[in-house]
């Protein structure tokens, strides 16, 4: 599927159309967090970024626009051909590695922000994975979290609804029994000297099309920490 990132309606055009929601959030944390002027042009750019798990780049890029020094980790090694091929084309200078978090923390390299978009619910060790996030946060950094919660709602929507039904994932992309709840995230991020600063939840509405933050995280939501 790696060929299909930048597709907006190949199998990740749900994806695509979550983009906007998930760049909108993040960009108003960063700036709110690190008191940045939100009408410069290039806002970012004294934010060295980690993308975990980047895919085909469709956070890294945005984020390199708006100024960041932005790395992307991913363990598909087809990603990054993919990624890096579309970033040569927009002139962005986007620093992909093939690695794990675990890898890169033994490195000591230290981020501004750590984004985890969709990541978590796939990692076999959590414990360990945000430890390692957490070691590669700078002081006062923050880390954003975006996942899928374990309830019969996620269930129904990601897994019944997208892979079986829809058929926009191949099955068994999801694993429920390794969905966390926000509950058990900020608890991960507490254990991990990170203070939990915000959570929302982000829902699809099927008569708009499109997606919203929400009060409700009983399907997807967002958490935000800082390094303490």
């Amino acid at each position: 599927m790696a060929e299909e990132w930048w597709d907006p309606n190949g199998k990740f055009k749900t994806l695509h159309k979550f983009n906007p929601v998930r760049i909108a959030f993040i960009r108003e944390k960063i700036i709110t967090h690190f008191n940045i002027y939100p009408k410069n042009k290039k806002p970012f750019n004294k934010i060295n970024l980690l993308d975990v798990g980047w895919g085909g780049g469709l956070l890294c890029e945005p984020m390199s626009k708006l100024g960041a020094n932005v790395t992307g980790i991913d363990i598909v090694e087809k990603n990054i051909k993919t990624a890096a091929a579309h970033a040569e084309v927009n002139q962005l200078p986007i620093k992909y590695l093939v690695n794990t978090v675990e890898e890169l923390a033994e490195k000591k390299t230290k981020y501004d922000v750590i984004l985890n978009m969709e990541v978590i619910e796939h990692v076999s060790d959590v414990s360990l994975f945000i430890r390692s996030c957490s070691d590669l946060l700078s002081e006062n950094g923050i880390m954003i979290f975006a996942s899928l919660n374990r309830t019969l709602i996620s269930y129904g929507l990601a897994i019944i609804g997208v892979e079986y039904i829809l058929g926009w994932l191949p099955k068994g992309t999801h694993d429920w029994n390794k969905f966390l709840t926000p509950e058990e995230v900020y608890s991960f991020l507490i254990q991990n000297n990170c203070e939990v600063i915000e959570s929302v939840g982000i829902n699809f509405n099927p008569l708009l099309n499109s997606w919203n933050e929400s009060k409700s995280m009983k399907a997807n939501f967002i958490v935000t920490g800082k390094k303490n």
